[in-house]
């Protein structure tokens, strides 16, 4: 019995060491996870303090990104205002009146004179695909005259295609039949091509829904040559792109927000563009989308402006900075319409 006794004494004994063994190994790993998680804490800490730094880092990125655009917007609107001469600063108001000086031709075409010369020369361009030229000596020739009478005749190289054609400083500038963009300059006095030029993105659609021949519009205003188009990826808007005559080089975009469906025609005037409405059946012409590229003007406040009361429809509509025309060809009529101008505002 004694030495039962002692044995369970003994055991016991180890019982304890073992529990307290196995209470040291429970305590301390008690510690470690205390540790651990205090090590957790503080990495959160680092973890939300790094993002808000990061935060305010792109934050600050982000307000200089912003400062550096508006500083870009704003010296290229300076470049532009050099290049375009912003002391051109008037804008149309209405259209007084309007004159038919002739009726002759087919329902497309156009008639101008050269606003970047003396002389007082007209110029007939009939049909949407044609290869010659009637010039004559001046207005009244070419409204006493037949249709060729007293005309001199200058055949081109290659045909028009469309009205969107422009004479300028004794220069026609006109769209290729034929070509997808390619821009014609024609000396017509030596009867020569002095240059020609692709136009990036013009072609594929008609620059206006109401005149579907004239796939790219040319047109000048007082700061010289621009090219009209639409584009597919634009919705249809309205493209216009100032030209440098002389070289024959892109020199600044703009995407519109004039939209070309329903539009008849458009034309530039002081660094302005006005797009002509009309309906698909023909009826009283309007102006209601403005664009200045500038920005001289608010164009949300400018009202629809009506054409003097006259049914039909226009093939062609180009402004003559020099006399402040419209010069415009309307179911085979030859228009003059005078324009009734204010000061930008």
């Amino acid at each position: 019995l004694k030495k039962r006794l002692e044995k369970c004494n003994q055991d016991i004994l180890d019982y304890v060491e073992e529990f307290q063994d196995f209470s040291k190994m429970v305590l301390s790993r008690l510690a470690g996870l205390n540790s651990y998680k205090a090590e957790v804490k503080t990495q959160r800490d680092i973890d939300y303090f790094g993002s808000v730094t990061d935060s305010n880092t792109c934050i600050e990125v982000h307000e200089d990104l912003v400062k550096q655009q508006l500083f870009e917007e704003a010296e290229e609107k300076k470049k532009l205002k050099l290049m375009l001469n912003a002391s051109c600063d008037h804008m149309l108001a209405g259209i007084k009146s309007l004159k038919i000086v002739k009726k002759t031709g087919d329902k497309h075409g156009a008639w101008m004179k050269d606003p970047g010369k003396k002389h007082s020369k007209i110029y007939l361009l009939n049909g949407s695909v044609n290869n010659v030229i009637l010039e004559f000596a001046n207005i009244m020739t070419f409204m006493e005259s037949s249709h060729t009478l007293k005309a001199r005749r200058v055949t081109l190289p290659f045909p028009w295609e469309g009205t969107g054609h422009i004479i300028y400083q004794g220069f026609l500038f006109y769209h290729r039949y034929g070509s997808l963009n390619e821009i014609i300059k024609f000396n017509i006095q030596k009867r020569n091509t002095a240059d020609q030029m692709l136009l990036p993105g013009a072609g594929r659609i008609p620059a206006y829904q109401l005149s579907p021949t004239t796939k790219i519009d040319l047109a000048i205003d007082e700061q010289g040559l621009w090219a009209i188009h639409a584009e597919p990826e634009t919705g249809g808007n309205i493209v216009i792109t100032k030209i440098n005559h002389i070289t024959m080089a892109v020199e600044h975009t703009w995407d519109t927000s004039c939209n070309s469906k329903d539009a008849e025609a458009a034309f530039m005037a002081c660094n302005t563009l006005y797009v002509v409405y009309n309906f698909p059946s023909g009826g009283t012409s309007r102006i209601q989308c403005v664009y200045d590229v500038l920005d001289a003007v608010n164009t949300y406040e400018i009202p629809v402006l009506h054409f003097p009361k006259r049914q039909g429809s226009h093939s062609t509509i180009h402004y003559n900075p020099k006399e402040k025309q419209l010069f415009a060809w309307g179911d085979g009529s030859q228009i003059i319409y005078k324009l009734h101008t204010t000061q930008k505002v």
